[in-house]
Formats: structure tokens, sequence, C-alpha cells
């Protein structure tokens, strides 16, 4: 496959990127959306960029709400997402947490941040380029994933981790600086 039939992606991590954390959102009636979100997603698609949400959902690993809970309010936001003219190409979430799971949801999995596997699935299913994709994040395991899967650019949304993260990613204070980013790197 030749690179040039391949499309970058905006990666993006919802709690904290998208809406504001909350602490186990499962609700439409409990989401804070990120000021600038939209308009860096409708740049982001104006450029080219296939938008995905890649986000680990320990919520349900602990059992505070369920798989269906979970994708009827991905199912709500994306609805939001598309009225705003920017449709989301993909949503994948890691439902496991190696020591907080119940049940068949206690065990690592490939999927789970910081490991790649959700950028890399997603690469298969919707023909990317992950040499030019970039992604936003709020938390160091964002940035590693991003590193794994060989992504061109990680941004760190500031305000979540105290610490510097290892890895190499820019950290911004808001959405439009990841907007500006990519309208000066194409």
């Amino acid at each position: 496959m030749l690179s040039e039939h391949l499309s970058p992606a905006l990666f993006l991590d919802r709690d904290g990127v998208i809406n504001h954390e909350v602490g186990y959102l499962h609700r439409p009636e409990d989401v804070r959306w990120m000021e600038g979100i939209f308009s860096l997603c409708q740049f982001a698609k104006a450029a080219g960029y296939k938008l995905v949400v890649v986000t680990n959902q320990a919520g349900i690993a602990r059992g505070l709400y369920t798989t269906a809970e979970f994708e009827a309010l991905m199912f709500w936001m994306g609805a939001e997402f598309r009225m705003q003219g920017a449709a989301l190409d993909g949503v994948y979430h890691c439902p496991y947490h190696p020591t907080h799971g119940q049940g068949e949801w206690l065990r690592d999995h490939e999927d789970r941040k910081p490991s790649p596997g959700m950028l890399l699935r997603a690469g298969r299913d919707l023909r990317l380029d992950l040499s030019r994709s970039v992604m936003v994040g709020d938390r160091y395991s964002d940035i590693a994933a991003a590193g794994a899967a060989g992504l061109r650019q990680a941004f760190l949304l500031r305000g979540t981790e105290t610490k510097a993260c290892p890895g190499k990613y820019l950290e911004v204070g808001a959405l439009a600086e990841v907007q500006a980013w990519l309208a000066a790197h194409g």
C-alpha cells in the first residue's frame, strides 16, 4: 500500500480532551465539551485528517457502567460531532484493567494505553498513515501510545499530569494550539 493512498488521523483521547473530565463519564447530560474541540475537528477534517477517538474505559472494567451505556454515549457524542460538521471516523475503547477490572475485564490488554493497540488497529481498519498522524491526550499513557505507534506528533493538553512525561510531545494549554500547529505543519 502506498502511503499517498492512506489518510492521516487526528487521534483524540476522550476524557480531558473532547470533554471535561467528570469521573467515569457515561451519561450525555454530564458531558461538558472542551473549548475548541469542534473547531479543531472541523479544521482537521477539512485538512484531510480522519477523526479517531481512542479511550481507556476503566469504568467498564470496574463495573460502574456497561459497554452498552458507553456505546450509547458515544452514539450521542458522534451525532453531536456530525451536527458540527466533524463526523468521527472511528471510536476505539479498551474496557480492560489489569488490577481493578472485574470478571472478564480483569486483565492487561494490548489496547490499553500506554500500549498502542487501539491506534494500530485503527490504522489497519481505517487505512491510516500513522507516520503522518497526530494524537491529542492529557495523560502520559496517551503520549506513550502515540510514540509506540510511530505517530508524527503527540500533544499533551496541560492540566492533568503534574510532572513531565517521558517521550516526545508538545505541551499545549488549549486545543486552539493544536489547530494552529496543524495549520502550520500541514
